[in-house]
């Protein structure tokens, strides 16, 4: 097993780090240039494995497309296979073959998809044959409770549909802004939709080619939140982000400020300071921005102050149980991360997790396990700050961010292999 030991001599974050494009702008980028009849120029495009692995399983013409841990690759190319001609088995990794695809399938069945479960209903792996036109259905009913990666895919094909696509959201939606990524990117390219209550309607219409530059990765730049609120001094410019952005993610700037933490743009990038007007509690509804619930634990673990978090439900479907994998790795150096009783939540009917305690080094140098989760080890990383610590499996950031450890590094930590 491959181990990293990193370590920080001093808590003073300094220095400038240009982000890599965002992976969620990047997949959706890739997958309307794939739907769109002329070509056109995809600059700062991410890096990420998920990102090559799209842009390489559109390019195959294999019968048998293996998206390994990406979720999103599946999911997005799950639809955009119904569109192509004759038969495509698509699989993944054995834990992208635990992730349910049910829903998905059953709308993309309703529009007239010919889609077979080859091992387990519900689940990857899948043989995906095109829309017969017979069978084809303009309207399909989704749950709104589902994940917005599944209504996403069958917005970016809707345009491509003989008569395009009225998708009802049925219940409460968890992630418009997710939605909203999608629906404007698709207006960059030319696509008009409208959206009336929980009726989103597209009609059949070209993609436009028109380049793209992909802004930088607000997940990515979560994790640097996490080395300021850590830090005695910041003077830290993330370059590639925008105040307006697309992504939700761009919230943790101001769940930030609970740790004292300013962030001030200009241009195309956010200058982090520390300015010490903190709060006494963290309390955020995740549902809007799951992916860096981690990092805010972490945070929170970090510095001692408590958290309250609610919008979880999603993470215990993601590259591992999140939830989880928090409970187990806070655990180690002191840290609780617990469900609270339902009594708290007996008008929301929400779940609320609770983060106590201040991270502490054990006896031994902690080392905390990734799952094959590229924002485990990228959340844990900036721990280094407050004692060495060891990361196992440190690789799994090439999944979103391949160049972490040498950012890392950039900033003064020592990031080194254990032989």
């Amino acid at each position: 097993m491959k181990q990293f030991k990193v370590a920080k001599a001093n808590r003073s974050i300094e220095g400038t780090i240009s982000l890599d494009g965002s992976k969620s702008l990047s997949n959706r980028a890739l997958i309307i240039r794939a739907l769109c009849t002329d070509d056109f120029q995809i600059n700062h495009c991410a890096t990420a494995d998920d990102v090559v692995g799209m842009q390489t399983l559109l390019d195959s013409s294999d019968d048998v497309l293996d998206a390994h841990h990406a979720g999103t690759t599946f999911r997005f190319l799950c639809s955009y296979l119904c569109l192509q001609s004759g038969k495509q088995t698509l699989t993944g990794s054995i834990r992208m073959q635990e992730r349910p695809i049910g829903p998905l399938v059953d709308a993309l069945r309703k529009v007239g998809a010919e889609i077979e479960y080859l091992k387990n209903d519900g689940y990857p792996p899948l043989k995906i044959g095109e829309i017969n036109p017979d069978d084809y259905n303009h309207k399909v009913e989704v749950s709104a409770g589902i994940s917005s990666q599944f209504i996403s895919s069958l917005l970016l094909i809707a345009p491509s549909l003989p008569k395009g696509l009225e998708i009802t959201l049925v219940g409460d939606l968890v992630s418009r802004p997710y939605l909203e990524m999608t629906l404007k990117m698709m207006e960059y390219f030319g696509v008009k939709h409208t959206w009336e209550g929980q009726v989103i309607t597209v009609e059949p219409q070209p993609y436009k080619a028109k380049d793209i530059t992909i802004e930088a990765d607000w997940s990515a730049a979560s994790y640097y939140y996490i080395m300021a609120a850590f830090s005695d001094k910041v003077d830290l410019v993330l370059e590639g982000l925008n105040e307006e952005s697309l992504q939700g993610d761009s919230s943790i700037a101001e769940i930030m400020e609970a740790f004292g933490i300013s962030s001030e743009f200009s241009g195309n990038q956010v200058h982090l300071k520390k300015d010490g007007a903190e709060k006494q509690l963290v309390d955020h509804d995740f549902l809007l921005a799951p992916d860096i619930a981690q990092s805010v634990a972490v945070a929170c673990a970090g510095t001692g102050k408590p958290g309250v978090f609610s919008g979880l439900k999603t993470l215990k479907i993601k590259e591992t149980d999140r939830i989880a994998a928090l409970q187990k790795e806070l655990g180690k150096v002191g840290v609780y991360f617990t469900l609270m009783p339902p009594k708290f939540a007996k008008v929301s009917k929400k779940e609320f997790y609770m983060v106590e305690g201040k991270a502490a080094s054990p006896d031994q140098m902690p080392d905390f396990d990734t799952y094959k989760d590229h924002r485990m080890a990228m959340a844990f990383g900036p721990l280094a700050m407050l004692f060495p610590i060891i990361v196992n499996e440190p690789d799994v950031v090439s999944k979103s961010y391949p160049a972490y450890w040498e950012d890392l590094k950039k900033l003064g930590f020592e990031v080194e292999e254990i032989i």
